[in-house]
């Protein structure tokens, strides 16, 4: 029944349904389109007092459910992580000491385990006496380089000087002996013909005089005359000859010094070739003071290795942590590589959370997020430090390979990086491997 200007809507209730009469509206003019709100807000108001008070809450609590609850994305696919150091031997020997025990937490730099370290001790020793020899070798080698320069430079000056002087020697003598052998000698030499023909004219007189003498046919005075000129003569000719030998040996003595005057000047002149070929002994030495460096860089670095070999017989913390998975026990020997024990920094733990692909469209680095912990029931603030390059399906041992032919569609996760502001209470500690979920706030 429809009475004027009031239009009625009827419904037809579904099948095994009690059909209700709608509520009764108040007439609206036909060329209105009613609004959502208006409409609610009107029903609300038709509605009865006590569930006007019900459903009023019950609006505003889905409203601010939709507000926290439309930009957030969480999983419960998401552990603690933490990154774990493993410790292992460096060198091999006996364990002689341990200071700690499983499950408990040391500091960085802390002393948790000695290795026998008398034997690196002894090659350490060793390697520093033979560093030592060969540090006193090269500054030795060293000084060898500014002696060896210094000697030969004056050997070679002397040498030089030597040939010179011998040099000027040598010409002297022959000068000498030009002059004994031309002046002296021609002159002596002319001596003894000039003296020679005067002893003969002499001698000849004298026998001319023998039988005149005897005739008298000179006198006594003019004999004695002619006979003292004759021994004159001859003792003239005999000095001159003397001389003559004197000039000649002289001569020869002349002809020797230059001999020796062309001795000694070969000689200096070979001393000087040794001299400057000893100055290749120069470069000879700075050759070797460079191979006594080479020998004290290598004995330095087996010093070195040999100082890191003791070092490493005492292990240390090397991050703060708790000890987990100790292996080694008092006495055992242990070789470079062996696992040791393993830490575990607490306080630098992280959750790892793998989100769907669908949920990472407004996930961004720097959102807030909250950490569900089931271990504790209990919720941890945290933020979004990174996302991962890839799906961790494609960072498997074996990833999937959907060239095979066998492609099925499947929804890949995202590995999150979240870290966490950890409760400074000592019960509620997150330890890498627990599972919680993770939820992230996108707006």
């Amino acid at each position: 029944m429809q009475s004027e200007g009031v239009n009625v809507r009827q419904t037809t209730p579904a099948s095994g349904a009690i059909a209700t009469p709608p509520p009764v509206t108040p007439p609206l003019p036909t060329n209105v389109t009613p609004e959502f709100l208006p409409t609610v807000a009107g029903s609300i108001r038709n509605l009865p007092r006590p569930m006007k008070f019900a459903v009023v809450p019950l609006l505003l609590v889905l409203l601010i459910g939709w507000y926290f609850w439309m930009d957030r994305v969480s999983t419960d696919d998401a552990e603690v992580d933490a990154h774990i150091t493993a410790a292992a031997s460096q060198v091999s020997g006996y364990v002689v000491a341990i200071s700690v025990d499983d499950n408990v937490s040391v500091k960085e730099g802390d002393v948790l385990l000695q290795i026998d370290a008398r034997e690196y001790k002894a090659e350490l020793d060793q390697a520093k006496a033979s560093l030592d020899l060969a540090e006193e070798q090269a500054r030795s080698a060293e000084l060898q380089i500014g002696l060896t320069r210094a000697t030969t430079t004056q050997s070679t000056g002397g040498a030089a000087a030597q040939v010179d002087s011998d040099a000027a020697d040598y010409t002297v003598s022959q000068a000498q002996l030009e002059r004994t052998a031309t002046a002296n000698l021609l002159q002596a030499q002319a001596e003894v013909a000039s003296k020679r023909a005067t002893n003969e004219r002499a001698q000849a007189d004298l026998e001319r005089y023998k039988p005149l003498v005897q005739t008298d046919d000179v006198s006594k005075f003019q004999f004695d005359a002619v006979d003292a000129a004759a021994r004159v003569a001859q003792s003239d000719l005999a000095s001159a000859q003397q001389q003559l030998a004197a000039a000649q040996q002289n001569v020869e003595i002349a002809r020797a010094s230059v001999n020796s005057s062309r001795a000694k000047a070969s000689r200096s002149q070979s001393l000087l070739m040794e001299t400057k070929a000893r100055e290749q002994q120069v470069p000879i030495t700075e050759a070797t003071y460079k191979s006594a460096q080479a020998a004290v860089e290598r004995a330095r670095a087996v010093w070195e290795q040999a100082r890191l070999n003791l070092g490493y017989t005492t292990i240390r913390a090397p991050i703060s942590g708790q000890v987990t998975q100790l292996t080694v026990h008092l006495g055992q020997y242990v070789v470079p590589g062996s696992l040791l024990f393993t830490l575990v920094p607490l306080d630098q733990v992280y959750v790892t959370a793998n989100f769907k692909e669908t949920q990472m469209n407004r996930v961004r680095p720097g959102q807030s997020a909250r950490i569900h912990v089931d271990t504790y029931g209990r919720d941890f603030d945290g933020v979004v430090d990174s996302i991962a390059g890839a799906a961790g399906s494609r960072q498997a041992l074996l990833p999937p390979q959907n060239a095979t032919g066998n492609f099925i569609k499947v929804v890949q996760r995202i590995p999150v990086k979240i870290l966490v502001k950890q409760s400074g209470d000592p019960r509620f500690v997150l330890r890498p491997g627990m599972n919680v979920e993770a939820t992230v706030s996108t707006r």
